[in-house]
C-alpha cells in the first residue's frame, strides 16, 4: 500500500470537541465549540484553547481573561455542533439549546449545567499565531456531575458518552483497550 503526501495541515485527530462558556465584561453569557483544546501542564494544571479573533466570544475572554471548557456528550452533540456554528452576537445559545448556566466558584464565566465535567479556566498567556489565538490557562476549579460518581466516590466519564471531533465528524468514543502501564505491568499468578 503507498502513501500519499498533503499539504501541511492539522491533522491530529481526534480531538475532544468542547463547548467553552464565557461571559462579557457587562455578564452577558455566550458559548463556543471548539476543537482545538488541550491539555498543557500537570502541576500547576493548565489547558488551551485557539480561537479565532474574528469569533464573539474571542473579545469575551480576551477582556475578562477567563473561560470554562466544558466536556460534551452523546446527549450534547446536537449543541456541541449549533453552538460551533451560530454566533453569540446573533443568539442565545443557552436559551436556544436548552442549557443551564451554573455559577462558577472561581470565575465569572458561567458552566454548563448538563456537561459531566467543567473546568474553569483563568488565562495566564495569550499566544497570537496566526489564524488563531491561543489562551494559555489555569484551570482554578473542576466541577463533575455527581451522576457519574459510583458507589466509592469514583468519577466514570465513560458513563456520559463523551464524544470526540475528528475531520468535520463527531464520533462517540467506543470501548476501553486498555489502562496506563498496561503494557509493562507484571502479570498476576494465577492460584
Amino acid at each position: 500500500m503507498g502513501r500519499e503526501q498533503w499539504r501541511p495541515g492539522n491533522m491530529l485527530y481526534p480531538l475532544p470537541a468542547v463547548m467553552v462558556s464565557v461571559a462579557d465584561k457587562e455578564g452577558k453569557p455566550n458559548i463556543i465549540t471548539v476543537a482545538w483544546a488541550g491539555t498543557v501542564c500537570t502541576n500547576p494544571p493548565m489547558v488551551s484553547i485557539s480561537v479565532r479573533p474574528e469569533r464573539y466570544s474571542y473579545h469575551c475572554i480576551e477582556e475578562t481573561g477567563e473561560f470554562v471548557i466544558n466536556l460534551t456528550t452523546k446527549k450534547l452533540t446536537y449543541a456541541t455542533d449549533y453552538c460551533g456554528v451560530r454566533s453569540g452576537r446573533d443568539v442565545d445559545k443557552f436559551k436556544q439549546m436548552h442549557l443551564t448556566p451554573v455559577a462558577g466558584k472561581e470565575v465569572k464565566a458561567p458552566l454548563i449545567g448538563e456537561s459531566p465535567v467543567c473546568l474553569e479556566c483563568k488565562v495566564k498567556q495569550t499566544l497570537p499565531l496566526g489564524s488563531h489565538t491561543m489562551f494559555l490557562a489555569e484551570v482554578v476549579s473542576v466541577s463533575v456531575d455527581q451522576a457519574y460518581m459510583d458507589e466509592n466516590n469514583r468519577f466514570h466519564l465513560d458513563w456520559a458518552d463523551p464524544i470526540v471531533y475528528s475531520h468535520g465528524i463527531y464520533y462517540e468514543l467506543g470501548k476501553a483497550l486498555g489502562k496506563f502501564g498496561y503494557s509493562v505491568a507484571k502479570k498476576k499468578n494465577k492460584k
